[in-house]
């Protein structure tokens, strides 16, 4: 029977060539036989392989040949079949990814704690706090006896969760401890920055701990990232697999349960998966609050870079030609000046008023000492996957930069609560609509969401309260609408325009002589149920733009006047009574029919001190059912 030595090894030092040596270790690894994941970056290596005990030995002198790693250390322990399904040797920005600046263990780590000694304090009783800064679903599988978790799901998260840990634990001596010791060499420095009094970090982890000290006050198993799964004091590995579905890991046990399905699913999965969500949600929150603590993204001034993109029709133009056929608020007069002060620019460079022009050229109007209007950012997450994210939106927001909004967008501030990555919206909301907002977490899922909007494959609920009481109890408005905006911003029907059609069923009249209606838009066009309900005479109540007896509040007013009453209201003007309830799709993931629905706001319940006894929706906020 062939025994597989299976080593473990990292260390954080400067390193160079990463691209040539990436290649050479590739193919070194290969003609070895060996099998695993090998790391580098310029801040040091991190490895996990297995072989024989020829080749593992062989590949491991060429390593500790290398500038900085003549004393890398390494932990072995051995099994009868290969752990891994392949080798992997890949460049990385951090070894273990953190993304704090500031923390770099080449210059600076915590004092570094032997395993018997940690036992030697255990042993006597000495007050100290373990701290296990792994994921949840290892410290569930076994830690050390009164450990504290720092509850977290991806080590990612571990800055944002240190910073909710009891202040009483600053003054106390704390171990940190993880797997192989890694995930501390960043953990325990960033823990003495925010202010912990004595940091140690457990030397070599829980490996080299139960190889020097065994299981003494270990409760459990050890996880491990390779198809061993577990491993037992003895670093033997264990009966405990994993589910493919929702990564939990499983006993005996569990498998024999009637949810386990090979490689498809088991007991845990809708429980962890949904209990996973609501941490993960939780601390998007947590992070939200701490991103809009002191001020509105758009609150302080800025320099804003306005982009201008040069259309075929003015290549060969003067920048002033072009700038004048723009047909914006800004008059050719202002144009110049914002010329002659340096403030169009492309590429960095400042613009005169009688350069040429290029198609495909992207100008920038630097608009300086910027502020942006007040807006309502009590941004609440429904629901977060691989996939997409699913928030409420507040009113008024907008959802994107336009006119005189640009941080106080919606998508600006989710993008910077989930940097680095991109968020795209999948659908729009007027800024004076709240509800269910979808958001593709990247090209490639919107590329699979996007087209389920565009082709009405996607079930749209809205709730309004309107002007006047209607005299049917279900009825449908169809009115087509023009594709653009009118001069002033507004939209209107017109029967050259869209076919547009919109179902309506009465839920209350209510006392005042309004009503709450349930609005279920078969097509997706701008403004589409206000300008349906303003043109029967049944206006949404607070509407700052389609107003009671067919009036508009931008009809009197010039382009410029009219754009800043469309762009939104402000947050303590009446809320425009338009809210969308649910969004019904295919989940991109798993082909499952959703149901996303967000909490009814206070106008529309009757009595708006306490909640309606029944909605259009029964709605729960957050809430998603599988239809």
């Amino acid at each position: 029977m062939q025994v597989y030595v299976n080593v473990a090894a990292y260390k954080f030092t400067s390193m160079t060539g990463l691209d040539d040596l990436r290649t050479r270790l590739l193919e070194r690894s290969r003609s070895l036989s060996l099998k695993g994941t090998v790391l580098i970056s310029e801040e040091g290596i991190n490895l996990f392989i297995a072989g024989g005990r020829k080749p593992v030995d062989a590949f491991m002198a060429d390593i500790r040949a290398l500038p900085g790693l003549h004393d890398l250390e390494a932990k072995e322990s051995f099994s009868t079949h290969q752990p891994f399904s392949r080798m992997l040797v890949k460049r990385k920005k951090e070894i273990i990814p953190f993304g704090v600046d500031g923390i770099d263990p080449r210059c600076e780590t915590s004092p570094r704690l032997a395993p018997e000694k940690l036992k030697a304090w255990l042993d006597e009783g000495k007050p100290v706090t373990l701290l296990d800064v792994r994921n949840n679903f290892e410290f569930d599988l076994g830690t050390f006896e009164g450990a504290v978790p720092i509850d977290i799901d991806d080590f990612r998260r571990f800055p944002d969760a240190a910073q909710t840990l009891p202040q009483t634990m600053k003054s106390n001596p704390v171990v940190t401890f993880c797997t192989g010791g890694i995930r501390c060499e960043k953990a325990a420095p960033l823990l003495e920055r925010e202010g912990f009094e004595e940091v140690y970090q457990l030397e070599g982890g829980i490996l080299k701990y139960f190889e020097v000290c065994g299981s003494s006050h270990f409760q459990g198993e050890c996880f491990v990232f390779d198809k061993r799964v577990a491993l037992d004091a003895e670093l033997n590995e264990t009966d405990t697999s994993q589910c493919f579905g929702c990564q939990a890991t499983l006993r005996p046990e569990d498998r024999a349960s009637e949810h386990f399905v090979e490689g498809v699913c088991c007991p845990y999965c809708r429980y962890k998966s949904r209990q996973t969500m609501e941490g993960r949600i939780a601390r998007r929150h947590r992070a939200l609050a701490a991103l809009l603590e002191e001020n509105l993204p758009g609150d302080k001034p800025y320099d804003l870079g306005r982009p201008v993109h040069v259309t075929g029709r003015y290549d060969g133009c003067t920048a002033i030609e072009f700038l004048a056929g723009l047909h914006t608020r800004l008059s050719e007069k202002d144009w110049r000046s914002i010329c002659d002060r340096g403030d169009l620019r492309c590429n960095g460079l400042p613009v005169a008023a009688g350069d040429v022009v290029r198609a495909g050229q992207r100008l920038v109007h630097l608009v300086r000492g910027f502020t942006e209007p007040p807006i309502n950012a009590d941004i609440r997450i429904i629901h977060e996957d691989e996939a997409m994210v699913v928030v409420d939106k507040p009113a008024p927001l907008p959802m994107h930069a336009c006119g005189r909004f640009h941080r106080n967008s919606l998508m600006w501030i989710m993008n910077e609560l989930y940097h680095p990555e991109v968020l795209r919206s999948a659908h729009r909301l007027d800024a004076g609509t709240t509800g269910v907002v979808i958001l593709s977490r990247s090209r490639q899922w919107a590329r699979r969401i996007q087209p389920l909007f565009e082709k009405g494959e996607v079930r749209k609920k809205y709730v309004v309260r309107v002007n006047g009481v209607p005299q049917e109890p279900q009825f449908v408005i169809d009115l087509p609408l023009a594709d653009s905006p009118s001069k002033v911003g507004a939209r209107v029907v017109d029967e050259s325009g869209l076919p547009s059609q919109t179902e309506f069923r009465v839920h209350k009249p209510l006392e005042d002589g309004t009503t709450l209606l349930e609005a279920v838009p078969l097509t997706g066009r701008t403004n589409q149920i206000r300008v349906h309900l303003w043109d029967v005479g049944m206006p949404v109540v607070g509407d700052p733009l389609y107003l009671p007896e067919r009036k508009r509040s931008t009809d009197n007013l010039d382009e410029s006047q009219a754009a800043r009453v469309v762009a939104t209201q402000a947050p303590t003007d009446p809320p425009m009574c338009l809210h969308a309830s649910s969004v019904t799709l295919k989940h991109p993931l798993t082909g499952e029919e959703v149901e996303f629905r967000a909490a009814l706001p206070a106008w529309a319940s009757p009595t708006p001190a306490s909640p309606p006894s029944a909605s259009p929706a029964d709605m729960d906020h957050g809430r998603v059912d599988h239809a």
